[in-house]
């Protein structure tokens, strides 16, 4: 008996020897190396959260794995890296994304890399080409500029590339070689204009909200194992081409908001696998085929000139032709043929048209004579581009004597007509000499007639009686402000017209300002009528947000001293034919002075000019806030108990539970938004809400959270949830 125990302890102190032989095997250090090289980008990250627990005695091989940080090794070498933080701000000045990269390089077992909403900001360095073995690359969400490096195409192992949601810009680097390639997503960047080169097996593409202009090339129908292509947001031009929707895998297609034109064939084939199609918002005419039309796909066509469309929100024809015309794309050299053919029949008409020209000379002398006696009629007041006394020299910036044609300032954009420097004829011919039947409202000091120029355009027509007496330069200056203020989400200013009153040279002026027509309503009036509110439903809902806020980001960035103090409401937010928001409010003083007046505004800023522009800036933002909580509510707010109950309600939503929230939203919206994307959206709002000013976010700080809310909901919308009834 006692010699078997003593066989058993013998045994029982072998085996505890043999493990702690092995135990250090077991738990084997990563290679030194490897472990300075992750401090040293601990060190360059700033210390992030997810990183600011490791220390010298982190065991990095064998720390728990989460979705914000994983590290996988092989032996004693790091095969994996994701780091994924909540940077809404690039990091500091300091920071060196050269260096950083130098540093990260020396992984060189790197198989996956994964670096998301860090921070980063710079050039992305062409010595990312040291990842030899890397396979999966992520450095989405930063603020990465510049030029996508051309190294890139030798990293011969990659089969995933995703560098969306950066500050890229440029053409896309020949990317054929890439072979292994089967994932890329390059969105939200400002890549372009030409399509990018690609590898024929890659399985998916997503080239959203981009800048690419350039007709998709003819050789897509090679990309034979392509299941998702996502090229919307974009300014693509031409015809669709049809082998797009018979590529023998693709299962997803959005093509959405670009400027596509022409009609489908009728009998174009679509693959069995084709379960999703957007082709909305571009310049299509004719029949939807009736392969797209299949029951057994989500297809979205809202915003064409489609006959037959299972949506009746579509352009009239003559839109569609009349764009596609000023988008047409660049010819090719087969057209010159025809240039040349008709080159003689164009020298016949030009002599034809010297005839007429001849003859509308002898037309602008008797116009010039009937001018005459219509100037002596109105003999109280001279309406010159900016001539403010009796004794005042015409400029060259003066209205031609012929009065035939108003003179422009600046080239047309975003599809506008050039701004133009009306004469008073002008403006009393488009008002039909100021009738009451064209007045739509009046204040204190503006009234605002609806209007239209010779050209059959519909304009609306501020006019506003200046109280002071301003000089001729402060009116100039003031208004070549304004001529500047055009962009996709502001409700644009087309010209203006200054009167002063000659015989009276203390008074004021009167200034006619010309804006741009929107002729779809407020926001206002989508949210109080049922019907129109039945319409917006989460994802447009969510791009009128994002309109408004880029509408805000030009206004406090975009100019030169920036604008605040908009009064934004959903009152001054108009909508157009394709829902896009556009600012009406925003408001320029007519001077630098207290006291000074705002032809917008038609009113005294003087309040406003005393406060600090930083007090300003996030008032817009409160008001911003008030916006989104009536669109994710869909009730109108009228005073600040309102504001403060929907508040309430929505972080009592958030605190309790999803259920809890989804109650909160409007009806209209349930069923047609991911609870990611809802989530975000009240927390942007709340945020903006802050009763502390220094706290409320900048409008680039609600841009980059809105676009993460916007991400989420199009993934959502992408796995088939969203209704076909959009």
């Amino acid at each position: 008996m006692k010699e078997t125990f003593i066989r058993i302890s013998s045994n029982l102190v072998f085996l505890a020897f043999f493990s702690l032989i092995s135990l250090p095997s077991l738990f084997s250090q990563l290679n030194t190396g490897d472990s300075r090289i992750l401090f040293q980008v601990q060190q360059k990250l700033e210390y992030p959260q997810v990183l600011q627990e490791w220390g010298n005695w982190t065991n990095f091989c064998f720390l728990p794995s989460n979705p914000s940080l994983m590290i996988v090794c092989s032996g004693n070498r790091i095969t994996e890296l994701t780091i994924v933080g909540n940077k809404t701000k690039p990091l500091s000045p300091s920071f060196s994304i050269d260096s950083f990269f130098t540093d990260l390089t020396k992984l060189s077992t790197l198989k996956k890399l994964t670096l998301v909403s860090l921070g980063l900001w710079g050039t992305l360095p062409p010595k990312v080409d040291r990842f030899w073995s890397l396979e999966v690359m992520n450095f989405s969400s930063n603020f990465i500029n510049g030029e996508i490096p051309s190294t890139i195409s030798t990293i011969k192992n990659l089969t995933v590339v995703n560098l969306s949601n950066n500050l890229f810009n440029g053409s896309v680097p020949d990317l054929k070689g890439l072979q292994n390639l089967e994932v890329i997503d390059l969105g939200s960047n400002r890549l372009g204009p030409k399509y990018p080169s690609l590898s024929y097996n890659l399985v998916s593409i997503t080239l959203r909200n981009n800048s690419i202009r350039i007709e998709i090339p003819s050789d897509f129908v090679k990309f034979v194992h392509l299941e998702r292509l996502d090229i919307s947001s974009n300014k693509v031009v031409g015809p669709i081409p049809s082998s797009l929707f018979s590529l023998s895998s693709i299962q997803y297609l959005n093509l959405g908001n670009n400027q596509f034109s022409g009609a489908l064939p009728a009998n174009l084939t679509c693959t069995k696998n084709l379960g999703f199609v957007d082709l909305s918002n571009n310049l299509l005419i004719g029949k939807l085929p009736s392969c797209i039309g299949s029951t057994n796909r989500t297809v979205i066509s809202t915003w064409n000139c489609l006959t037959n469309s299972t949506s009746k929100y579509q352009h009239p024809k003559k839109f569609c032709q009349k764009e596609a015309i000023a988008v047409l794309p660049p010819k090719r050299n087969g057209e010159n043929k025809k240039e040349e053919t008709t080159l003689k029949l164009g020298v016949v008409l030009g002599i034809i048209g010297g005839i007429v020209g001849i003859l509308g000379l002898i037309g602008l002398l008797i116009l010039g004579i009937y001018r005459r006696r219509v100037a002596k009629r109105a003999k109280q007041f001279r309406s010159d581009s900016f001539a403010l006394d009796k004794n005042a020299v015409r400029t060259p910036s003066s209205v031609p004597k012929d009065g035939r044609r108003p003179q422009t300032m600046r080239t047309a954009a975003l599809g506008l007509p050039p701004y133009t420097i009306f004469t008073l004829e002008e403006i009393e011919d488009a008002t039909n000499n100021f009738d009451s039947s064209n007045l739509m409202g009046e204040g204190s000091q503006a009234q605002l007639y609806k209007g239209w120029l010779r050209d059959g355009t519909i304009v609306l027509i501020k006019c506003l009686k200046l109280k002071q007496k301003h000089s001729t330069q402060n009116l100039q200056q003031h208004m070549e402000v304004i001529s500047k203020l055009r962009h996709r989400h502001l409700v644009s200013v087309l010209g203006h017209c200054i009167v002063s009153y000659v015989d009276h040279p203390n008074s004021g002026s009167t200034v006619f300002v010309v804006l741009e027509n929107v002729s779809n309503g407020s926001l206002r009036d989508h949210l109080t009528d049922w019907r129109k509110k039945e319409i917006l439903k989460w994802p447009h809902r969510m791009g009128i947000t994002m309109g408004i806020a880029r509408g805000i980001q030009f206004l406090h960035t975009g100019t030169q001293h920036g604008i605040f103090g908009n009064d934004l409401s959903i009152q001054s937010v108009l909508l157009d034919d394709n829902l896009t928001a556009k600012i009406s409010s925003y408001n320029i003083s007519l001077s630098s002075k207290v006291g000074s007046e705002s032809p917008l505004h038609g009113h005294d800023t003087s309040s406003q000019v005393s406060q600090r522009p930083m007090n300003l800036e996030k008032d817009d933002i409160y008001q911003f806030g008030v916006i989104i909580l009536q669109l994710i509510t869909g009730k109108p707010v009228d005073s600040e108990d309102e504001i403060t109950e929907l508040k309430n309600e929505l972080e009592i939503g958030l605190m309790e539970s999803p259920t809890k929230l989804k109650e909160a939203a409007d009806s209209s919206i349930r069923g047609t938004f991911a609870y990611e994307s809802m989530k975000t959206a009240v927390q942007i709002a709340i945020n903006c809400l802050n009763e502390d000013v220094n706290v409320r976010p900048s409008i680039e700080d609600v841009l980059w959270n809105m676009q993460y809310s916007v991400q989420v909901q199009e993934g959502w919308n992408s796995s088939g949830n969203l209704s076909t009834n959009l």
